[in-house]
């Protein structure tokens, strides 16, 4: 009778022991992304979408077994395109949520501010929706995206050898945004012997545009190169027009011209420079399944945003599922060769698109980044 008893035991001990092993077999802990965006407030579109798509590509990865068997979480943030607030926000992910990566924040202004943060905690920062200088020199931070100084050229190039146009100004967001870009296109006009005619600014977040379209308007400008979010350069090119002030305008790719042409009311000579394909107009097969998930998630009218947001979930996934464990360091690595696979196909290009409104034209004119 002991001796049965002795055997039964014995067994109840090894089903209790295996099932942990069950269990961590197949429950491992997700790898956690946190993202810090505008999702509500004047710049909502651009925090909204690009989250959106990168939803959208990570529902797919899960659905089908995660990374290496871990599923992906997506903790987004709403910072509003505040800096103070993205600081907040990235305290919280770093200490409390425990993100693994932080992904795809929106902004430099907001970008920048955390930079002595993820300096201290050497976080992997990748796939930020800027284009800033700034942002581009260390190796805890991943950029997908073309840089600012590759956009303001385009934008540049266009205007003096294409259109003949010298007398051009600037509209600039004040904050790190506005500098980043003042830079860049200053030092794009410096093989042309040009100076900006006029410089004006306004406040983030506002639409405080009217001393700034007087200041322009006086100097006389053909064109002006416009840095800021698509709500306050909607307003400053329609109210330009009301006052028959009709000068070509340019934008980098942070505008979301999706969101900016929908703005226009009139006939307007504007022009965006892209760093994603057209999203009718992309042949590859990630686009395909893109068009496909947009359609799953019920989004009818997908942007070049939305694009975006999908193509960092596709870079992240490829990267991370070579790291067996995923680190740190295979991460940014695998994300390096990633990025210098892309450089090398010349997939990574500035777009230069013109929109007269219900005419719009796009030129096609691609300048890869070196």
């Amino acid at each position: 009778m002991n001796g049965v008893i002795t055997i039964l035991i014995t067994k109840l001990i090894i089903v209790i022991c295996c099932i942990p092993l069950v269990v961590f077999a197949t429950q491992q802990s997700p790898i956690k992304l946190g993202m810090s965006a505008a999702l509500s407030g004047p710049s909502a579109e651009l925090g909204v979408q690009l989250k959106q798509g990168a939803d959208a590509y990570f529902k797919q990865v899960n659905a089908n077994g995660g990374v290496n068997g871990r599923k992906i979480e997506l903790l987004a943030l709403d910072d509003q395109y505040e800096p103070h607030l993205t600081v907040n926000n990235t305290r919280y992910l770093i200490n409390n949520a425990k993100v693994d990566v932080l992904f795809s924040y929106v902004g430099t202004p907001t970008s920048s501010a955390i930079q002595p943060i993820i300096d201290s905690h050497q976080i992997p920062f990748i796939t930020p929706f800027t284009g800033a200088d700034l942002l581009r020199h260390k190796d805890h931070i991943f950029n997908l995206r073309a840089s600012y100084n590759d956009e303001a050229k385009v934008q540049i190039d266009y205007l003096v050898k294409q259109k003949g146009l010298t007398k051009i100004a600037f509209l600039i967001q004040a904050d790190e945004f506005g500098l980043s870009l003042q830079n860049a296109l200053t030092k794009a006009m410096l093989p042309y012997s040009l100076k900006p005619k006029a410089i004006a600014r306004f406040k983030r977040n506002s639409q405080d545009i009217e001393r700034a379209l007087e200041k322009l308007k006086q100097s006389g400008a053909q064109a002006i190169c416009l840095v800021g979010t698509y709500k306050p350069l909607a307003r400053f090119i329609n109210l330009a027009d009301q006052q028959n002030f009709k000068p070509y305008f340019t934008s980098v790719s942070f505008v979301s011209s999706n969101e900016l042409f929908a703005r226009i009311k009139q006939p307007s000579k504007v022009l965006v420079t892209e760093v994603m394909p057209k999203v009718d107009g992309c042949k590859q097969n990630w686009c395909k399944r893109f068009l496909q998930s947009m359609k799953q998630a019920n989004i009818t009218k997908p942007t070049r945003v939305h694009l975006e947001g999908y193509a960092n979930a596709f870079v992240f996934y490829n990267a991370a599922k070579a790291c067996m464990p995923l680190s740190n360091e295979c991460l940014l690595q695998k994300l390096q060769v990633i990025k210098m696979q892309l450089d090398k196909s010349k997939k990574n290009y500035v777009e230069l698109s013109e929109r007269v409104k219900d005419n719009t034209v796009f030129l096609n004119h691609f300048t890869f980044t070196k």
